[in-house]
């Protein structure tokens, strides 16, 4: 393929993948209902939930995850659960959307049951989709119709969910009921068995096209000003066409979730005004030894990077400020969005990585007044072209898969270039070394495809603020 099509078809799945960086929830969780209450909770937030859910193919039992949740609720555009999309029009009582959703069914050859030994693998999608919300004095009616964006399960489906909020003092709750039309694409690609599949005791089947509805209770509860507890139990029931494939177990799939987030822009204060400073970051890195891990980078008992198959990163990053002076703390709150490029010399071909994380900073060292010193932490998602060589090379020789989409760090620590040079037109910005570190979360989360493992580079950077 052309490389020069391949990085044109790499931006326009950018969001796509944003998508999969927001999209933690299995198909047995109500996503949209968990996307509508975490845009209750937080209108820019950080959290994670442990989830628990009955698998659907046959002598699967029960899986467990871990889900990453990034949550952003502005006036045009939201990423939330499984979800990223752009709000055409929002009025009181009535909301369009263009959205993006990532739809987690389906099972990979590393943790497939012996029932689908054989088989080959169903991957996760993403798809593309309009949704229509409208609030009635009783409660609140969604209608959405999604289509399979990037050419995995070719389906379409139709959904019409019903629900109603509740408040009572620190709780939220909410009640929700759905219905949905999958078509046979969809369900031929998940739920049946090819001819060349089939064995004495999996017969070749094709579901075809059907309903599937769900019930669902979702809660929060505010803890403190900025942490949400949420939880949430759930039951799917098949529909008859996938109820009757040789590798699905039941017809009732149950589901729990409970988390936390935690709100770093409260809808009443706290949050920046319009006129806020832009970052513009430009930084340099090299990847480091195996075995030198980001525990290991930040307590300096190993900055070295590889000598055997060296491969490099170069990156811009653009931020705007969530908060300011935090509490009155001298703390700000920065959301990044990055990307990057990186030269595998020759080992694989180059390829693109886009980052976005918010990032928190602490300047209150006692030197501050004479050089302001800034140690960060960034944490969010990154999406990468193709999987870098460092993570393919060292995943390879421990027999682990690899992702694209993997959980993202980002500390760092810097000085004002202005201050330390006595430069007062260079007082904002600044030079240092971070270290731009993706990760599986120790093959915890399904959404980042169960990697253990991932890489490290060690960067130099400059950056300056407007």
């Amino acid at each position: 393929m052309n490389p020069r099509f391949q990085r044109c078809r790499f931006f326009a799945l950018l969001l796509a993948g944003c998508a999969s960086s927001l999209s933690p929830v299995w198909a047995q969780i109500d996503g949209a209902a968990l996307s509508t209450n975490l845009s209750e909770v937080s209108s820019a937030g950080l959290g994670f939930a442990p989830h628990v859910e009955r698998s659907p193919y046959l002598d699967d039992g029960l899986r467990f995850d871990l889900l990453p949740l990034y949550v952003y609720d502005g006036k045009h555009l939201f990423l939330n659960a499984n979800r990223v999309g752009v709000k055409v029009f929002n009025e009181d009582d009535k909301r369009f959307d263009l959205l993006l959703e990532r739809r987690l069914e389906g099972f990979t050859l590393s943790d497939a049951p012996a029932s689908l030994a054989g088989m080959a693998q169903r991957n996760t999608s993403v798809d593309v989709g309009l949704a229509y919300n409208v609030r009635l004095p009783w409660g609140e009616v969604r209608i959405e119709a999604l289509q399979d964006a990037n050419g995995t399960h070719k389906g379409r489906e139709a959904r019409l969910s019903v629900s109603r909020e509740t408040r009572s003092g620190a709780w939220t709750w909410r009640p929700s009921l759905s219905l949905g039309w999958r078509s046979a694409a969809l369900n031929d690609y998940y739920y049946g068995v090819k001819a060349e599949e089939a064995t004495e005791t999996r017969a070749a089947y094709a579901p075809g096209g059907g309903l599937q509805a769900g019930i669902g209770l979702h809660t929060t509860y505010a803890l403190t000003r900025n942490w949400r507890l949420m939880s949430g139990v759930s039951a799917t029931v098949l529909g008859n066409e996938v109820k009757n494939s040789p590798i699905v177990q039941q017809r009732v799939l149950p589901a729990f979730y409970l988390g936390a987030v935690y709100d770093f822009g409260p809808h009443d204060t706290d949050w920046v005004g319009a006129q806020t400073p832009t970052y513009f970051k430009a930084l340099h890195g090299k990847a480091t030894e195996d075995g030198c891990h980001l525990a290991k980078i930040i307590t300096a008992q190993c900055l070295a990077t590889t000598k055997v198959n060296p491969t490099n990163i170069s990156a811009v990053q653009i931020g705007r400020p969530f908060i300011q002076n935090f509490k009155g703390q001298p703390i700000d709150v920065v959301g990044y969005v990055g990307l990057a490029h990186h030269d595998d010399q020759g080992l694989q071909p180059n390829g693109l990585q886009l980052d976005l994380f918010m990032k928190i900073y602490y300047t209150g060292f006692p030197w501050q007044s004479r050089v302001k010193t800034r140690l960060g932490m960034g944490m969010g998602v990154s999406l990468a072209q193709r999987v870098p060589y460092i993570e393919e090379s060292s995943q390879a020789a421990n027999g682990e898969q690899t992702s694209r989409l993997l959980h993202y760090l980002d500390p760092s620590l810097d000085v004002s270039l202005g201050d330390l040079f006595g430069w007062r037109s260079l007082k904002d910005t600044y030079i240092g070394m971070g270290v731009s570190h993706r990760s599986g979360i120790f093959k915890s989360s399904r959404l980042l495809g169960h990697v253990d493992g991932g890489s490290n580079y060690i960067y130099s950077y400059i950056e300056t603020v407007y």
